[in-house]
């Protein structure tokens, strides 16, 4: 079984027989899966009229748990976004119902974002259909290539600098 990347890689093979390219082979399979991964989710989001970057902001503040509020910054850190970046997604978000901003009371200089009732039944939804997409999607790999695959992408994370 072949993919478009081993096309790629025989032919850098060919020109360039004193270079290996398997770095090239699993960076481009990486950025390629990507890609294809996020066209299938950016398409069921937008089924439930979402786009991809306000189910990861509206997950991450319900994830959070009661009362599903978190600050400014912690979203900035939380979605790896800018403080600007966030601000604007943070306005679309109330702008459509879904969260409300506040100060916050503790620390005047710190910005409460709390999803509303709207907010969380949207996202108690979609996250459902989201899974078994993402199942789908995943199917053809069994639970231990799965596990496998987790696990050497989490050791690629964390040597990027990628950490909780």
């Amino acid at each position: 079984m072949q993919d478009n990347v081993d096309w790629r890689l025989d032919q850098w093979r060919t020109e360039r027989p004193d270079l290996d390219p398997a770095p090239m082979g699993v960076v481009a399979r990486v950025q390629r899966a990507c890609r294809l991964l996020e066209r299938e989710l950016r398409d069921n989001f937008a089924r439930h009229d979402l786009q991809l970057w306000e189910f990861d902001v509206l997950g991450t503040i319900r994830r959070c748990g009661p009362p599903f509020r978190l600050t400014a910054g912690q979203l900035v850190e939380a979605t790896m976004v800018t403080s600007g970046a966030i601000t604007n997604r943070i306005d679309r978000l109330a702008a459509k119902g879904l969260v409300t901003r506040e100060v916050d009371p503790a620390n005047r200089r710190s910005v409460l974002i709390t999803l509303t009732d709207e907010g969380r039944e949207l996202i108690d939804r979609v996250v459902v259909d989201h899974l078994e997409l993402e199942a789908r999607l995943l199917g053809d790999l069994g639970g231990e290539d799965q596990e496998q695959l987790a696990g050497l992408l989490r050791r690629l994370l964390v040597s990027l600098g990628d950490h909780p």
